[in-house]
């Protein structure tokens, strides 16, 4: 099991490295226009921005927490659902923040996203083997 959360939250971690990247090179496309998105300090380019780097920091978040896994051995039932609660938080931020940044209301969705990350830390220093 342990082999298997560190495997998954690394692989977790890849793919939000990826999407970053991705996204990071759609938005590039257009960061010349100093008027796109209603200009560089609009709320609009900022959620965008925020939504791109939030791939980054969250499977860093994922690749730490694995780390800590494997070196540290979180106890078995709170690392699956801290993982599980990492990954709903690496998943739904960029979310909320590019529909955020498409339509205002959504903003109401942030709970989700740092909801899974505040309960993915708990989670894993309860588990920690102090």
């Amino acid at each position: 099991m342990r082999d298997i959360i560190v495997s998954n939250m690394f692989a977790i971690g890849w793919i939000g490295m990826l999407l970053g990247v991705v996204s990071g090179a759609i938005i590039g496309l257009f960061f010349h226009r100093e008027d796109w998105m209603g200009g560089y300090s609009s709320f609009r380019r900022r959620l965008t921005r925020l939504g791109h780097i939030s791939f980054f920091g969250l499977g860093f978040m994922n690749f730490f927490f694995a780390i800590s896994h494997h070196i540290a051995g979180i106890a078995p039932a709170q690392a699956y659902a801290a993982a599980v609660s990492f990954t709903i938080g690496a998943a739904t931020m960029p979310i909320f923040c590019f529909l955020c940044a498409w339509r205002k209301p959504f903003r109401h969705g942030f709970f989700i996203p740092v909801l899974g990350v505040g309960v993915g830390i708990v989670l894993t220093l309860v588990g920690w083997p102090w």
